[in-house]
């Protein structure tokens, strides 16, 4: 398989998600927070690109008003901060989405995205679906996102399930699924992550969960 050329792409990993009713609660966020700076971390060290975004909502919004304290990346975040990192801000869940990343990773000959950040269920899902669609091969660290419980008309779900559901669910087709040890290892070598695929996905469910 041909090597990945990456960039880790830091996901909102922003003050609004450590408390409040957006507060990651799987896994817990300071495990989370602690996976995202070891990555960082890792890609420092190899010399691989990092490019950091922070969500808005607009000037007066309940929650990613750029004018708040909470809109400011962690500060575990910004002690790492580089010259050389490329911040963008987005106003949507994709982070291809009008603002120029796809651009920026074609002027750099990179193939691959390494997801890391928040939150699971909408930013990392949407960026990693977003991702097929232009070409661009995506990666997501398991331990490095993190997720919410949510409740709708349409049901209650807790963060754990949302988490493990959507990794298996991005693992099926979306994205490379691995820990942020798997991924810094893969790094230092140059691999590519083992990914699975739809048709294996399938037959490994249908084995498991097969009605008698």
């Amino acid at each position: 398989m041909t090597a990945p050329n990456r960039a880790l792409v830091v996901v909102d990993v922003q003050q609004e998600y450590f408390d409040g009713p957006l507060e990651i609660q799987h896994p817990p966020v300071d495990d989370s927070l602690a996976r995202v700076t070891a990555a960082i971390d890792a890609a420092t060290a190899a010399g691989t690109p990092v490019v950091v975004f922070q969500h808005t909502a607009g000037e007066g919004a309940p929650v990613f008003d750029p004018t708040t304290e909470r809109f400011a990346l962690h500060p575990e975040i910004e002690k790492r901060r580089q010259a050389g990192w490329t911040s963008i801000t987005k106003r949507y869940s994709s982070v291809f989405a009008e603002t120029g990343l796809l651009d920026w990773l074609h002027e750099n000959s990179i193939d691959t995205v390494t997801l890391v950040g928040y939150m699971t269920n909408n930013c990392i899902l949407a960026s990693a679906a977003a991702a097929e669609a232009v070409g661009i091969t995506a990666e997501v660290l398991s331990d490095a996102t993190g997720a919410i419980s949510i409740g709708n008309d349409a049901g209650f779900v807790d963060a754990e399930t949302v988490h493990r559901t959507l990794m298996a669910l991005l693992a099926s087709n979306f994205a490379a699924v691995a820990t942020t040890a798997e991924w810094t290892t893969a790094l230092s070598t140059g691999a590519p992550l083992v990914s699975s695929n739809l048709p294996e996905s399938a037959t490994a469910g249908a084995a498991r969960f097969t009605r008698g």
